[in-house]
């Protein structure tokens, strides 16, 4: 950040870094509550304007810093996770990526394709699953979710399965039914297996702006979000969204999507996040 190269710190400094993190979707009460901590830091550790910069990147890496959410260990497979999040957040290619990872893992993986709004979405998670090497259980589309996911736990304890992976319909969080659905999908896993699902995770574009912050709230509210997978990295030069999903919400970010490869995911990495955000 050339900004802090001048000699002397001022108040147009601070509005201008406040512009910048702004602009790239950090969120106003967070930048705020950030540009409050390193002015502080400032006047009393006396820091010059490369330090200044260097203070800036600890705090933003301090409020990404966050614990894994408390997720359940099952003692038994297989591991239910289920993918929440809006259509065109890139959540359908996600599901492909994780599914991936743990089959290189040397894991069995089954999908199960509980989005049966769009017809379209089935075919999709069929493309996907092949992509990766992984079977898939459907039903038609306008079934009932809630079915996919109980046919989808008794397929997956048949078939010694490790990993279950629940795609979900890309609802609307404004949706009160769709969210209500939502509801009811992680209640039939629950019946199926009280320590499930063991994660939930957002899937997130990292384009989204603001609007990521109101998402997540949401899905939280009604699902209990575990973690976030921030998808289309590779898009923005921006993704700030995240330093107030972690300074309000707490959520972790687990993963992010790079590219559209199954290779194309790495475990979210606050400090090479901070300086990718602040170069």
């Amino acid at each position: 950040m050339g900004l802090f190269d001048r000699d002397r710190v001022g108040d147009e400094v601070w509005e201008e870094v406040e512009e910048l993190l702004i602009a790239a979707d950090v969120g106003v009460a967070t930048t705020e509550k950030l540009i409050m901590r390193v002015r502080e830091r400032a006047i009393a550790e006396k820091l010059d304007g490369a330090r200044v910069a260097e203070a800036l990147k600890e705090e933003m890496t301090s409020i990404l810093t966050i614990p894994p959410a408390a997720r359940t260990d099952n003692a038994t497979p297989p591991r239910v996770i289920l993918l929440v999040g809006v259509n065109g957040s890139g959540k359908t290619t996600s599901i492909a990526k994780l599914a991936h990872k743990y089959k290189q893992e040397g894991k069995k993986v089954l999908l199960a394709a509980a989005d049966t709004f769009r017809a379209a979405a089935i075919d999709q998670l069929k493309a996907q699953g092949e992509r990766a090497g992984v079977d898939v259980v459907a039903h038609q589309p306008g079934a009932d979710p809630g079915a996919v996911v109980y046919d989808s736990l008794q397929a997956a304890q048949s078939r010694g399965v490790d990993v279950l992976i629940i795609d979900t319909a890309g609802r609307l969080h404004t949706k009160y039914n769709l969210m209500e659905e939502l509801k009811k999908v992680r209640r039939v896993a629950a019946k199926m297996d009280a320590t499930a699902p063991h994660e939930v995770i957002l899937v997130l574009d990292a384009t989204t702006g603001q609007n990521g912050l109101t998402q997540a709230r949401y899905f939280t509210e009604a699902v209990g979000v575990t973690g976030i997978f921030l998808a289309k990295l590779d898009g923005t030069a921006k993704g700030g969204i995240v330093l107030a999903i972690g300074d309000e919400l707490g959520i972790p970010i687990d993963l992010v999507g790079t590219g559209e490869g199954l290779e194309d995911m790495v475990t979210f990495d606050a400090g090479a996040f901070v300086a990718a955000l602040c170069s």
